[in-house]
């Protein structure tokens, strides 16, 4: 293990966004702890990484990918790609950091990425953070003005990450319209454990919870648990977007979603350019790294006053004049 400490920082970061072709071929790699079709975490970063392949070709940019890679499992991976002479390996996930820092000192020409983290890595290690306290905040701002029960609930993963940021950025988005409603906050405390998250967003609406939410992978749960009650007006507010295409999309009212091309278009132009890692890539919808949605089929759930609410807010996000104290929040 390398002795330089990470330094913490907040570093500005703009997206080009006219990123120019590879010069030359790219290989790139993926880890993941999930599957890449799971609605949350893990198909964001593979629907990039495909969309930036299908605008440049296969010629251009080679992909391959590993599903369900416990971090014990993953540095076989890792390795079988760095020595396969991939460009990019990218392991999707802030369980996978000490596995990426080994790496790292094993491949030293090879670029690494991991996320989510603040922290800047070695000199092959590209780190990225999705400052998702400010999607949290959006979808909060819908579950305030949206509940008639004054109780909603977030079921997430474990308390730490862009999971963290985005429960308490939730958290301030109900207060900021509704102060005397109640957000019930649980956890499985697994990235994957689809079983207790349903078993959590049940819970939560039997203890009077009307609009709910969740992050990294619990659509494959916590959703499908709202879905349920099909006759009953209990609302899912996504923190993925590709939840509105899902059978279950009726009962989400809007969501949010992380875009990682501009992160992947910037990691092959710098790589390119001579810089293997050494960075933090912030995504926020300042430099264009999120998306927002809302679900028009459900009708007046969506009222002018809500829409006119979120669209203010993502505006003043977008210009920077909105500032988050997700830290302020105490679980």
């Amino acid at each position: 293990m390398r002795n330089t400490l990470f330094a913490l920082a907040a570093l500005l970061f703009a997206f080009d966004a006219s990123a120019a072709a590879p010069r030359a071929k790219v290989r790139i790699a993926l880890i993941v702890e999930s599957t890449v079709d799971d609605k949350g975490w893990c198909q964001s970063m593979h629907d990039a990484i495909t969309a930036v392949q299908k605008k440049y070709g296969p010629a251009a940019v080679e992909y391959s990918y590993s599903e369900k890679m416990k971090p014990v499992d993953a540095g076989s991976a890792a390795r079988q790609y760095a020595s396969k002479g991939f460009d990019i390996v990218i392991c999707h996930g802030a369980q996978y950091k000490n596995l990426v820092l080994e790496m790292a000192d094993e491949f030293p020409k090879t670029t690494f990425a991991f996320g989510t983290s603040a922290e800047v890595g070695p000199k092959n290690v590209f780190t990225y953070m999705p400052q998702s306290e400010e999607t949290g905040y959006l979808n909060g701002l819908i579950a305030g003005l949206a509940t008639k029960a004054n109780v909603v609930g977030v079921v997430g993963p474990v308390d730490g990450g862009d999971a963290a940021r985005y429960d308490r950025g939730f958290v301030l988005g109900v207060r900021a319209v509704n102060p005397k409603a109640e957000v019930k906050v649980a956890h499985t405390g697994s990235f994957g454990d689809f079983v207790k998250a349903s078993e959590l967003a049940h819970t939560q609406v039997k203890a009077g919870a009307d609009v709910l939410t969740g992050s990294s992978q619990q659509a494959l749960g916590a959703l499908r648990a709202v879905a349920t009650y099909h006759d009953k007006p209990i609302w899912w507010l996504g923190q993925d977007v590709a939840q509105l295409a899902t059978p279950e999309r009726s009962k989400v009212v809007a969501a949010c979603s992380y875009d990682y091309v501009p992160v992947i278009e910037t990691l092959v132009a710098k790589r390119q350019a001579g810089v293997l890692g050494g960075e933090n890539l912030p995504l926020n919808f300042k430099n264009g790294g999120f998306v927002f949605k809302y679900n028009d089929a459900v009708g007046p759930v969506l009222t002018k006053e809500i829409r006119g609410k979120v669209d203010a807010a993502r505006a003043s996000l977008a210009a920077g004049k909105l500032p988050l104290d997700w830290k302020s929040v105490k679980f």
